[in-house]
């Protein structure tokens, strides 16, 4: 096949050879026929470069502002302290909003390239990040992308950068199930690895939010990607002061654990909103070395998760 335009919407997927991008593409015929077999190319490349990427850890919500960025910060810095003898990486592919960088402390680093690709940053001495947000010229830089372009940057994401040898790759994905969702899962997920991509959802407990990740569970479903479970977040407010606990977010379904029984996924714990935790994360701080209900909340957490692998 002849190179794919810009503009490509993918092969293999619903508008390949239909869209305008396609006009005129030498590919158009093949990509428009149903009776064609196509196999992204990019695939191949894809799980060369993830091939000493033991497992893949997606982390969604189905609203925005729940916590999930916060949650893989927390996450990631958790679980490379807790076991420093394994490698860790996050990949940051909310391209709108790249909020890694300065939530894991390394915003204004530079992404080095080699004969091997794109080097993630060192965020420890066993944990490394790529996100856009390292090649922006500003942070006050707005990234305004259709679908394809996000999909060729997610591409490039998984196939040139040098992610070596990891025992845990963190996603941290935009909200909902839109194109990065899909292009992710495309590349990462098949019949011959569905054991090693898997979810974890965040949300807080008011019925508004529960009623996107019910969505967001059964996209997970569809697209057969095993749940760990779901992490109730802001479940409580923790005053910084006296350390009072008071609901903010009434649950008056029953909350997270009752959708949970109902939908039959896993509940992993609930975590107060803090605002240490926030200021923290704020900072580029590493929350690990913060002691307090909060932090022994995530330990249950990632503990949960780590004994999923």
């Amino acid at each position: 096949m002849e190179p794919e335009p810009e503009n490509c919407p993918g092969v293999g997927t619903e508008n390949a050879g239909k869209s305008s991008a396609c006009a005129g593409c030498p590919n158009q015929r093949i990509c428009s026929d149903p009776n064609t077999k196509i196999v992204d190319p990019g695939k191949e490349l894809v799980a060369k470069s993830m091939s000493e990427v033991k497992q893949k850890l997606l982390v969604l919500s189905g609203k925005g502002g729940v916590g999930k960025s916060t949650m893989v910060t927390l996450l990631s810095r958790y679980m490379a302290r807790a076991y420093p003898d394994l490698n860790f990486g996050v990949l940051d592919i909310d391209i709108c909003g790249p909020s890694q960088p300065r939530m894991l402390g390394v915003e204004g680093e530079n992404v080095h390239q080699s004969g091997s690709g794109w080097s993630p940053v060192g965020v420890d001495d066993n944990l490394c990040l790529m996100s856009i947000g390292f090649l922006l010229g500003s942070t006050d830089d707005a990234i305004i992308w259709r679908g394809p372009k996000k999909n060729s940057m997610i591409r490039q994401f998984l196939s040139e950068v040098d992610w070596g040898a990891l025992d845990l790759l963190i996603l941290d994905t935009p909200p909902g199930t839109s194109d990065e969702h899909l292009s992710v899962i495309s590349y990462l997920h098949d019949d011959n690895s569905s054991d090693t991509l898997r979810a974890i959802i965040v949300t807080t407990p008011q019925e508004v939010s529960l009623l996107d990740v019910r969505k967001e569970i059964n996209f997970c479903k569809k697209q057969k990607i095993p749940i760990l479970g779901v992490v109730e977040n802001m479940s409580t407010f923790r005053c910084g002061h006296c350390g009072t606990e008071s609901e903010i977010f009434p649950a008056k379904t029953g909350g997270v654990g009752a959708m949970c029984a109902e939908m039959e996924v896993p509940y992993l714990g609930a975590l107060p909103l803090d605002p240490q935790v926030t200021k923290a994360c704020d900072n580029g701080d590493d929350i690990t070395n913060m002691k307090n209900v909060t932090t022994d909340a995530l330990g249950d957490i990632c503990q949960k998760i780590y004994r999923c692998f």
